[in-house]
């Protein structure tokens, strides 16, 4: 009975793989479901268990971010920013590079699920104008978004959680010291990787950029509002950090602050609220019911024991491997009192967050990231980023990123 939890997640691993049954095509959040219904039925956890398994702080940041990012582009704001963004850019080449740093480094101030939210629609449409294969550039946001978050403690969950608990002095700067100059390489290595692989989708013609107009103006205003109450936010919450006060500053508290102008003065509110990515709020209450019976079984808990745990390669290369089985977050935590208790150091802390956080850009569930990239993209009717296609590119970039974060930190 321990072991079912286990069986089950390498049956979800393996449809989410293949997604096609006969002539049935799988959706991921239908997959994810199903295994966490079968956690159920096997009774391998109550549903008590079930509901206190899953976090509200995510599934509610996730809500407020949606809402954000549905007003965005239902105003046609989105379009208007995009083009403010990347205009200068006349060639395909210097479009992708443009997009890796600038999704990279916004990842790391409004984190990196924030960044799949807001940036996929922008990713689909630079693709339909510039005549480019779409699986190019969400590629490009996938792994950007994952390695620019190494950046910063607010970049991801985890990186929050080892900032947290290691109790760093000044989080900002220690991660910028340990961390900066091989995120920087590493965003260069995504393009060089993308550009060798798909030169012959690199055309020559001189991009010519269009400015869609906003279709609502008052929802634009609104989304606009909110926009800057994100940045507002994440500066206070940076400032908090940074004067040393102990004041409980949520990222949900930011993201629902940030919906509340979208939800309040707005007529199209219930348009937007409907058209919330609901399947990817879906598949992560289902994922946290799922990994929480998977980590009760101590399978990858006991799988740990003998090793030295403050080896900086250990760290590196088990954070990655064992991020594609439990997830990222629930690895950190697996680590952080083994750590603490060997009296490591903080380049092992820094190991742990670059190694955690990279591990999202070798298979689609690494990172939920990808998950929100990829079904936001299928929800427009973009297929063609998909589990094999992923690995194809993750995994050879995974590998050179940790190489270059083993060099740095060694």
């Amino acid at each position: 009975m321990n072991n079912i939890p286990i069986i089950i997640l390498f049956l979800v691993l393996f449809f989410i793989a293949v997604r096609q049954i006969g002539k049935i095509k799988l959706q991921i959040w239908q997959i994810m479901s199903a295994g966490a219904f079968l956690i159920l039925i096997f009774k391998c956890i109550t549903i008590k268990e079930a509901i206190l398994a899953i976090d509200f702080d995510v599934i509610l940041f996730l809500i407020g971010m949606f809402t954000v990012g549905c007003a965005l582009e239902e105003s046609g704001y989105l379009s208007h920013l995009t083009y403010k963004i990347f205009k200068r850019m006349k060639t395909l080449d210097s479009l992708l590079l443009s997009i890796i740093f600038v999704v990279g480094f916004f990842s790391a101030i409004l984190m990196n699920d924030t960044l799949a939210i807001i940036g996929t629609p922008v990713i689909l449409t630079l693709a339909k104008n510039h005549k480019m294969p779409a699986k190019i550039l969400l590629l490009a946001l996938s792994f950007s978004i994952t390695t620019g978050s190494v950046l910063s403690p607010i970049g991801n969950p985890q990186n929050l959680l080892i900032a947290l608990k290691a109790d760093f002095k000044n989080s900002f700067l220690d991660f910028l010291q340990h961390l900066f100059l091989p995120t920087v390489i590493n965003l260069f290595v995504i393009y060089f990787i993308l550009r060798f692989f798909y030169k012959k989708h690199f055309h020559k013609q001189i991009l010519n950029h269009s400015q869609e107009p906003i279709k609502d103006k008052k929802l634009a205003f609104l989304s606009k509002i909110s926009l800057y109450i994100i940045f507002l936010l994440i500066f206070i919450k940076i400032l908090f950090v940074w004067l040393g006060l102990k004041i409980e500053f949520k990222l949900t508290y930011i993201a629902l602050l940030a919906a509340l102008p979208v939800i309040l003065f707005s007529q199209k509110r219930f348009k937007i609220i409907k058209n919330i990515d609901w399947h990817t709020i879906i598949f992560f209450i289902s994922m946290f019911i799922l990994m929480s019976s998977v980590w009760n079984t101590n399978f990858f808990q006991k799988f740990l024991n003998g090793f030295k745990i403050n080896s900086g390669s250990f760290i590196l290369i088990s954070s990655i491997i064992l991020s594609q089985f439990i997830s990222n977050v629930p690895l950190v935590a697996l680590f952080l009192p083994l750590l603490i208790h060997t009296g490591a150091g903080i380049k092992e802390y820094m190991i742990l967050a670059a190694g955690s956080t990279i591990a999202g850009n070798m298979l689609v569930l690494g990172a939920a990231s990808n998950v929100i990239i990829i079904q936001n993209a299928e929800k427009r009717n973009e297929h063609s980023l998909n589990y094999i296609r992923f690995a194809k590119f993750g995994i050879p970039v995974t590998i050179i990123h940790a190489f270059i974060y083993w060099i740095f930190l060694k």
